[in-house]
């Protein structure tokens, strides 16, 4: 059997793919080392294993506080520059919550504690 020559088609162009290639690398960098936390219960550990989880400076108000307050609580945060304390919960670990003693500036760790530590020293302190 003879091949027949190939004619031309009739289609449409191929269309160009439609996905993106996928990053190298992070688009987030913080410059200098990265950061590193050391777990209570762990030791040190990559910053990937762990997710923040907000201010934990935050105190809760009375149950018959006005509105206001409440509104406060739950609305509206401090951006502090400089050291301040963050939840932070070591989920890809040993599943603590931990509160994490941070410079905002320079990402440099000061401490890092047991969450059950920081609402002892809270009581203690009232």
């Amino acid at each position: 059997m003879r091949s027949q020559r190939p004619t031309a088609s009739t289609a449409s162009a191929a269309a160009r793919s439609s996905t993106k290639k996928a990053w190298a690398h992070s688009p987030i960098y913080i410059e200098g080392p990265v950061m590193r936390l050391n777990c209570p219960h762990c030791g040190e550990r990559s910053l990937e294993e762990f997710t923040y989880r907000g201010d934990a400076t935050v105190r809760r108000p009375a149950l018959d506080a006005p509105a206001e307050s409440w509104v406060d609580y739950v609305y509206l945060r401090e951006n502090p520059a400089g050291r301040h304390e963050e939840y932070w919960y070591h989920g890809a670990g040993c599943r603590a919550w931990l509160v994490v003693e941070r410079d905002t500036t320079t990402h440099m760790v000061h401490g890092v504690r047991p969450a059950g530590a920081a609402s002892e020293n809270a009581r203690s302190e009232s």
